[in-house]
C-alpha cells in the first residue's frame, strides 16, 4: 500500500511540474492577441488646401410693390386690397422677361384709447422679379398708379452661380496641383500622386443693394418714369482640400 501511495504522489508531482511550462507558454499568446498595433502614417504624405473666389455681378432684381388701405370693417378692406393686387398682376401679364407674383398680405385692427377697435388697416404686396433690369423698372413705373414701390433688392441667379463655381473650381484645382508640385520639390521629391481630394462650394456671400422708395403716392397719378437700377456683387468661393503622396 505504501508503495502505491508513493507511486501516485510521484505521478501527481510530475503532472503539476509538466503543467507549469505549458501555462507559461500559453500566457504570452493570449496577451499578444489582445494588444492593439498602431501603424505610423506613410512617409511623404502632405495635406494641402486651395481656394478660389470671385465677385460676381448680381443678375436678378426683385421689386416689391405694395398698397395700404384703412377701412371700417375687414371684409370691405380685404376686397379693396385684393382688387389692387389683381389690377397690378393683370397689368404685369404679358410683360416679357418679368415675373409677377402675389406677395405678403396682412390685415390688422387699430384701437382707440379705450382699447376698442376703431378701424382696420391692411397691406398687400406684389413681387416683380427679372433678369432684365430695364423691363422691371419700366413695369414698376407703369404700376405706380395702382401700387407703390416698397423696396428693390438684387441677387445672384442659380445659373450665374453655377457658371462661376465651374470656372472657380478649375482655378482652385490648378492651384492645388501647383502647391503639390512645388511642395514635393521643396521636400526633395520629384513627383507626387493624389491620395484624396475634396471640392466644396461655400454659400454665397451677397453684397446687397437695396433701394427704398418713397411711400407717398397720388392715386390719380400717371405712370412714373423708370428708375435707374444697378445691382451689386456676390462673392462665390470654391475650396479644394486633400492629401498627396510625394514620390
Amino acid at each position: 500500500m505504501n508503495n502505491q501511495k508513493s507511486a501516485y504522489a510521484a505521478a501527481l508531482a510530475l503532472a503539476i511540474t509538466s503543467a507549469v511550462p505549458l501555462a507559461l507558454m500559453l500566457a504570452p499568446v493570449a496577451a499578444t492577441a489582445q494588444s492593439v498595433v498602431v501603424q505610423n502614417p506613410p512617409a511623404g504624405v502632405l495635406s494641402l488646401s486651395a481656394q478660389a473666389s470671385a465677385e460676381v455681378p448680381q443678375d436678378v432684381v426683385d421689386i416689391t410693390m405694395f398698397y395700404e388701405q384703412e377701412a371700417s370693417d375687414p371684409s370691405s378692406l380685404t376686397a379693396t386690397l385684393n382688387q389692387r393686387a389683381d389690377a397690378a398682376l393683370q397689368k404685369a401679364k404679358g410683360v416679357a422677361g418679368v415675373t409677377a407674383r402675389t406677395g405678403a398680405f396682412s390685415i390688422y385692427p387699430s384701437t382707440d384709447r379705450d382699447g376698442r377697435i376703431s378701424a382696420w388697416r391692411g397691406r398687400t404686396e406684389v413681387q416683380l422679379e427679372s433678369h432684365d433690369f430695364a423691363a422691371a423698372s419700366k413695369l414698376a413705373g407703369d404700376l405706380s398708379s395702382v401700387m407703390q414701390v416698397g423696396n428693390v433688392s438684387f441677387s445672384l441667379s442659380p445659373e450665374a452661380q453655377r457658371a462661376a463655381e465651374q470656372k472657380l473650381t478649375n482655378q482652385a484645382i490648378a492651384s492645388f496641383r501647383q502647391q503639390a508640385s512645388a511642395s514635393a520639390q521643396a521636400f526633395g521629391y520629384s513627383s507626387y500622386s493624389i491620395r484624396e481630394v475634396n471640392v466644396g462650394h461655400n454659400g454665397i456671400a451677397p453684397r446687397p443693394v437695396m433701394m427704398m422708395a418713397a411711400r407717398a403716392m397720388n392715386a390719380d397719378a400717371k405712370a412714373a418714369p423708370p428708375m435707374p437700377l444697378e445691382g451689386g456683387t456676390s462673392t462665390v468661393t470654391v475650396n479644394v482640400s486633400g492629401s498627396v503622396q510625394m514620390k
